[in-house]
């Protein structure tokens, strides 16, 4: 397969650092990354998008990160260029900004007034997920 075929995106999973990616310019493909039918937000001005599934909230998926001051992500998403009519590989540029924007994974926090966003570590992420879902089965 050719690279016209193929496009470069950052790829973000709860809980994990980002990853550069180069993936088939397929639906299909783009489907499988984020575990359903999917979803683009268009929340920047510089000719890129968030890729996610369209229903991840609904299916309950993992808080992954906060998306500007008025929304959280819910399950993996990648973020990729956009073309006239299509996605397209991120520049370098968008590349590097965005690889930093996501960085570092997030826990989100109750609160009695809503969640708190918290960045963290992957290693910190896996054990809080450890010890709420031992919470919640009972077993402290």
């Amino acid at each position: 397969m050719s690279n016209e075929n193929k496009i470069r995106i950052l790829y973000v999973q709860p809980g994990k650092y980002p990853e550069e990616r180069v993936i088939e310019h397929t639906l299909a493909a783009m489907q499988t990354l984020v575990g359903g039918d999917i979803e683009a937000v268009y929340p920047w001005k510089d000719n890129a998008c968030i890729v996610c599934d369209d229903e991840g909230k609904l299916k309950h998926k993992p808080l992954n990160r906060l998306l500007e001051d008025y929304d959280v992500l819910s399950g993996d998403f990648f973020v990729c260029g956009l073309g006239e009519d299509d996605f397209t590989s991120l520049t370098d540029k968008q590349f590097r900004y965005y690889e930093k924007l996501f960085r570092d994974p997030e826990l989100f926090l109750p609160t009695p007034i809503g969640i708190m966003p918290m960045k963290c570590t992957p290693d910190q992420y896996k054990r809080l997920m450890q010890e709420r879902n031992a919470s919640n089965r009972g077993e402290r």
